[in-house]
């Protein structure tokens, strides 16, 4: 199985610091990051935002791979998370990824796809690692 990487640079410390990131693949290639990225609304990325988009293309592609299993053929889905970051003492801790879909899979009933839909939230690889509460809501549209 192949291993995949990331890779940040911070020059400064603390609030005065900025970084960036980069992806193997170069989809993200030097892309700003830092505590106004983080906590304001500067231009750039945030380690939060990135999870979030992981864990909402693992969890769909999961349930893609699962519905397909289940010899369904046809369908949309989409998931948006959102990722919650508190203060924890010093530091911060992050407490959970909300994920939320939206989905058309043709000739489903709801309980199947319900009970598909928390599997594959329960088993995509970065549900796993993530250490904080998962969340899934999904809407099953016709």
């Amino acid at each position: 199985m192949p291993t995949r990487s990331g890779s940040a640079r911070y020059e400064g410390l603390g609030k005065d610091g900025k970084g960036w990131t980069s992806t193997q693949s170069k989809a993200l290639d030097d892309q700003p990051y830092g505590f106004g990225t983080r906590f304001g609304d500067e231009p750039g990325t945030n380690p939060e935002e990135l999870i979030a988009a992981a864990h909402a293309s693992c969890f769909t592609m999961a349930l893609s791979f699962a519905l397909a299993g289940a010899g369904y053929a046809d369908g949309t889905l989409e998931t948006s998370a959102r990722v919650a970051v508190e203060k924890d003492g010093e530091g911060f801790t992050i407490t959970s990824s909300k994920l939320d879909l939206v989905a058309r899979v043709p000739g489903i009933a709801p309980e199947e796809f319900e009970r598909i839909a928390r599997d594959a939230k329960a088993n995509c690889p970065v549900s796993k690692v993530l250490n904080a509460e998962v969340t899934l809501t999904h809407k099953l549209e016709s």
